[in-house]
């Protein structure tokens, strides 16, 4: 199928899965994370309707968004991959959300940034929901906590939560607590869900789904 075919099949099922949800979030927006992918499959998609997209990197994201945003000024772009502190001008340069919010000195390196006049995008906080060691993320316990400082201290703006579950895990209870967590910290934006499991997210009231390979094929 082409890159049309499977924004719109993706679509389609995401229609599907908001009417079947309990409470849906008020929308859910597709980001079609073409990490590794060219500009000519990214002009695949935009040609199709596709406004909102997502990367991994910085450094690819520079290489091959600012033409397609100056052919496309209404592009969105997400960071949906991991940030490195001292690439934090760049990426609040270029990205109008930053999902990956997962430490102090991150946070600290936005803080600057935006006080020596940057823009700052709008951030979800990556929460590490498996507790899993080899991944980043605020551990459960903690997010209260970091949320409060990065909101109210740093008063960087917070939109809401972003979590990966587990690979071998039932992601449903990772979706569960996440949406808790938003919840009792006042956040209404959840990112959460992946190609695989991107329709139970939006039972759980995702707003935001991360899509990619099934929208631009195997890597």
């Amino acid at each position: 199928m082409s890159i049309a075919e499977n924004l719109q099949a993706i679509l389609t099922r995401i229609d599907a899965a908001r009417k079947g949800a309990v409470a849906p979030a008020p929308a859910t927006a597709l980001v079609a994370v073409s990490k590794t992918q060219g500009a000519g499959a990214v002009e695949e998609a935009i040609a199709a309707g596709q406004r909102v997209f997502g990367e991994n990197r910085v450094q690819e994201a520079q290489g091959k968004f600012p033409a397609l945003r100056a052919a496309h000024p209404d592009l969105e772009l997400h960071l949906v991959g991991p940030l490195q502190s001292n690439k934090a001008r760049e990426a609040m340069a270029l990205f109008d959300y930053i999902h990956s919010l997962d430490r102090p000195k991150l946070a600290e390196a936005l803080k600057a940034e935006r006080t020596r006049g940057a823009r700052c995008p709008r951030l979800f906080i990556q929460v590490n929901t498996g507790e899993e060691p080899q991944k980043a993320g605020i551990a459960p316990r903690e997010a209260a906590k970091f949320i409060a400082y990065v909101r109210d201290e740093l008063a960087l703006p917070v939109i809401g939560l972003m979590c990966i579950p587990p690979v071998a895990d039932d992601a449903a209870p990772h979706f569960a607590l996440l949406k808790k967590l938003a919840a009792e910290n006042g956040l209404s934006s959840l990112s959460m869900g992946m190609s695989a499991d991107f329709e139970m997210a939006i039972r759980f009231g995702a707003t935001h789904v991360r899509v990619g390979s099934a929208i631009f094929g195997a890597r």
